[in-house]
């Protein structure tokens, strides 16, 4: 007999090579009906497999998260039935799960388009409601080979010889079609359901090699429930409407173009964003970080000393001397910097230091360039050249935990400031391949591990923490910090990442109070982490509608009549004095016309003027997306919008210097805590 644990505690006895399926009949038929796989020893498994020995066992039903993949995996071989059934010739070759969906690539002459879609679900349906059961069959290489080979499947004999010898080969039928697959899969078609929707179609080479066939590839979506894809769908539209692309256009704020793949020509108006992000940045890092700057060509062998030609040689861009005179010695292979962290080490090494000094803090807006293959770039948020907001501290062990600390702070107070207010704290821990002692990760996956408790006793109203077993740098382990925008998408942006290996391989050391050298404690921190991607997040989380202390314009004054011209000049230069980003449109076009151009862009606040603001020294005020106009003295007007365009840690400060003063004035009456007469209405009194 075997023993099979169930997730309550309970054990039974089963003979050998039972299936889980008898299993869930013998304990409920209802419980084996709803359940369409299982997870057995960890490891989501067919529901038909037997089980052999001794083991913990779990059922999942239909509604079951983990069932997900299984819904989209299933689809995928639904959708090639379809598709050979209704274009018999056609050859199936791959249809993995992917991140939101599924696809499958065929080989066929004429590529599939979207007008093919309607045929190719409702042929979809058809073989769903037939709920035909998912049977599974292991054979041998040879007699895999032979069916496919009868079948003209050339690409399914060619996936055959690449399977390792150490794995079985398997065949899953549903019905009378059948496919070369892993699994596992739900019990039967039927399982499927309704939820399902093809997306798109696309060319993808054989194997990603262009030397090999094309062929064409359909994208799809699969939900448990029609509501999920109902969601689904209406995120999509609205990730549409967001898309930072199509907002670039409309604000005018930067557009790439073939000379340059993967980089970004900035518009006057982007560049003016791009640079109050900087200036945020840097006022934020000024306490406690000693910005520098390190070259961006450096020799190759820096590179391999810092295990970076190893480890990501691929996603480095190489260059010589172009001349032909050049000197031999400069006859040496460069390399564009990837990244920042090998030259701070070189900064931080130039010159003794002693513990008195630790820690050492180095931020950089550093100018990176890394290669990513042209069908991965996307905009902003996946480009060749880009800057980082990059830090990297060096401390002793026992300061890392304060360090971990007081990122952490940072990092939430930014991106509170820039209107995310949910995000997750992911610990990823070692993987199998790294370096470092296993007492160097004990100790400081033991550090981190508290660090994120208490993160989350601080900070649980807005901050969720997880774990990512083996998800950690090859260095050492680190947190991710996820932001979830307006519409419910998840953006990884900064990092805190503990670093064994730089500071080690550089032979960096600090003189510790024994007088020993002694190697410090590396910790790569980023916030931002792309600032050119974070503007797409921006842009994309407030659907071009920035905060007005962040909009690159962010008052346009419209004149009605050309009597308004000479008023709307002077207001402007007034509001240009007291720091605001102002444009005038005195062109002759009708209001709403202007009103209409500007909103498009996005312009925050408009103000219209004609002939009777001007003598009456009064703006109307329109604000982006309200109809809503208001009148306003033209001084009172500048005077709200100063205060309103004060950045977020710049009011922070006022509300804390003025505090601050309050309390002082308190003080100075012997003591007395009655509040002064002119704080009693002041919402900030006795806040920070």
């Amino acid at each position: 007999m075997i023993h099979v644990t169930f997730p309550d505690g309970a054990v039974r006895a089963f003979e050998p090579g039972v299936s889980g399926l008898d299993i869930a009949k013998s304990i409920s038929p209802s419980l084996a009906k709803r359940t369409v796989a299982a997870v057995r020893d960890g490891e989501i498994v067919d529901l038909a497999d037997p089980v052999a020995e001794d083991s913990t066992l779990e059922f999942i039903s239909r509604d079951d998260p983990r069932a997900l993949g299984l819904i989209r995996h299933d689809a995928a071989h639904v959708l090639a039935e379809a598709v050979q059934s209704l274009w018999p010739g056609t050859q199936v070759t791959i249809g993995p799960v992917i991140e939101n969906g599924f696809y499958y690539d065929f080989f066929r002459n004429q590529p599939f388009t979207p007008e093919d879609f309607p045929a190719i679900e409702k042929r979809m349906r058809e073989i769903i409601a037939r709920d035909k059961p998912f049977t599974k069959t292991v054979v041998s290489r040879d007699e895999a080979k032979g069916f496919f080979e009868k079948k003209g499947e050339a690409f399914k004999v060619e996936l055959i010889d690449a399977i390792p010898l150490d794995q079985e080969v398997k065949l899953y039928s549903q019905g009378d079609w059948t496919d070369l697959c892993r699994g596992p899969h739900m019990t039967s078609t039927g399982k499927v359901g309704d939820a399902f929707k093809l997306m798109k179609v696309a060319g993808a080479y054989w194997r990603g090699d262009s030397t090999k066939p094309m062929l064409s590839r359909i994208y799809a979506t699969a939900f448990a429930r029609r509501e999920e894809l109902d969601a689904y769908l209406k995120q999509l539209e609205e990730a549409e409407r967001r898309d930072h692309r199509k907002l670039a256009r409309e604000m005018d704020l930067f557009h790439f173009q073939e000379e340059g793949p993967g980089s970004i020509f900035w518009h006057p108006k982007g560049w003016k964003l791009y640079q109050t992000l900087v200036a945020y940045m840097r006022r934020r890092l000024a306490a406690d970080y000693e910005e520098v700057n390190d070259p961006q060509v450096l020799d190759k062998h820096l590179w391999e000393i810092s295990g970076h030609w190893g480890w990501y040689r691929e996603s480095m861009f190489m260059c010589r001397p172009a001349g032909e005179d050049a000197e031999e010695e400069d006859e040496r292979i460069y390399c564009l910097k990837p990244m920042n962290c090998p030259g701070h080490v070189q900064i931080f090494k130039h010159g003794l230091r002693s513990y008195r000094e630790l820690p050492v803090r180095f931020a950089e807006f550093g100018a990176v360039n890394r290669y990513e293959p042209s069908g991965a770039l996307h905009g902003l948020m996946r480009v060749r050249s880009f800057t980082q907001d990059d830090a990297h501290i060096f401390c002793t062990e026992e300061q890392l935990a304060e360090e971990c600390h007081k990122i952490n702070e940072l990092i939430l107070s930014v991106y509170g400031h820039f209107g995310f207010h949910r995000i997750v704290v992911k610990l990823s821990t070692r993987p199998d391949k790294r370096v470092g002692t296993d007492a160097m990760w004990d100790h400081a996956e033991a550090v981190m591990s508290r660090v994120l408790d208490e993160i989350k006793a601080r900070h649980g109203n807005v901050v969720t923490t997880s774990l990512n077993p083996g998800e950690g740098a090859f260095y050492g382990p680190k947190f991710e910090y996820v932001l979830r925008d307006a519409i419910g998408r998840d953006w990884q942006c900064g990092t805190t990442q503990v670093d064994f290996n730089l500071p080690e391989r550089f032979g960096a050391f600090y003189i510790a109070p024994n007088s020993e050298k002694t190697t410090p404690v590396m910790v790569h921190r980023a916030i931002c982490g792309s600032l050119e991607r974070f503007i797409g997040i921006l842009l994309e989380h407030h659907a071009g509608h920035l905060p007005l202390w962040l909009a690159p314009v962010q008052i346009v004054v419209c004149t009605i009549t050309r009597d308004a011209d000479d008023f709307a000049l002077e207001f402007a230069a007034k509001a240009k004095k007291r720091g605001l980003r102002v444009e005038t449109d005195l062109r002759n076009e009708k209001i709403n016309y202007k009103v209409r151009e500007h909103s498009l862009a996005k312009v925050p606040v408009l103000l219209a003027v004609g002939r009777k603001e001007a003598g009456d020294n009064t703006v109307s005020v329109r604000r982006l997306g309200s109809n809503a106009q208001t009148v306003m003295g033209a001084d009172q007007a500048i005077h709200a919008l100063v205060d309103e365009a004060l950045p977020p840690d710049l009011r922070e400060e006022r509300m804390e210097a003025e505090a601050e003063t309050a309390r002082a004035l308190v003080g100075r009456d012997s003591g007395s805590s009655e509040v002064p007469e002119e704080y009693k209405n002041n919402p900030n009194w006795g806040t920070h």
